[in-house]
C-alpha cells in the first residue's frame, strides 16, 4: 500500500460526493469501543470490508487520546465515505491539547506514545486541525484510508 504522509496541520480531504456519517460519544472509557464498533458497521455496510480492520485501529488510538489527554465533554467521530477513500476524524473541545506528530518526538520504550505512529503506518494521509473561527474552538485528529489499488 502507498503511503502518503499529509503535512500534520493540515485540514481532510473534503467530501466529493461521499457519504457523511456522525457519531457523538460521551468522554468515557468506553467511546474507543463504541466508536470501533461504528467504523466497522458502516464500513462493512458501504462495501469497505478490506479497510475495516485498519479503521478501527486507527480510530481507536484517535479516540483513545482525546478521552486520555482532554477533558471534552463530547467526542465527536465523523466519517466520509467515498468510493475508494474513507475519512474519519475524531473531535474534541480542547484546541490546545494538539498532539505531537511522531516525526517531532521520539517514542519512550514504555507502551504509551505509539498511537500516532501506528495510524502514520496505516493511513494513506492523516493530519490535524483547529475547527472554527470562534470560540469554542474544536481540534479535529483525521485520516484518509484508500482502497487497496486505488489512486485517489
Amino acid at each position: 500500500m502507498t503511503h502518503v504522509h499529509a503535512t500534520a496541520y493540515s485540514t481532510p480531504p473534503g467530501p466529493q460526493g461521499g457519504e457523511v456519517y456522525r457519531l457523538a460519544l460521551p468522554n468515557t472509557a468506553g467511546a474507543a469501543k463504541l466508536s470501533r464498533d461504528f467504523i466497522a458497521s458502516l464500513l462493512t455496510v458501504s462495501r469497505h470490508c478490506g479497510l475495516v480492520d485498519d479503521a478501527r485501529l486507527c480510530v481507536t488510538e484517535l479516540v483513545t487520546n482525546a478521552h486520555r489527554h482532554t477533558r471534552t465533554s463530547l467526542i465527536r467521530v465523523r466519517v466520509t465515505v467515498q468510493r475508494k477513500l474513507v475519512t474519519v476524524s475524531v473531535a474534541d473541545d480542547e484546541h490546545w491539547a494538539l498532539p505531537e506528530p511522531p516525526a517531532f518526538r521520539e517514542v519512550s520504550g514504555g507502551e504509551g506514545g505509539r498511537g500516532l505512529l501506528l495510524v502514520e503506518r496505516l493511513a494513506f494521509a492523516w493530519g490535524m486541525t483547529v475547527l472554527g473561527g470562534h470560540l469554542p474552538y474544536r481540534k479535529a485528529v483525521w485520516f484518509t484510508l484508500a482502497r487497496t489499488g486505488s489512486e485517489p
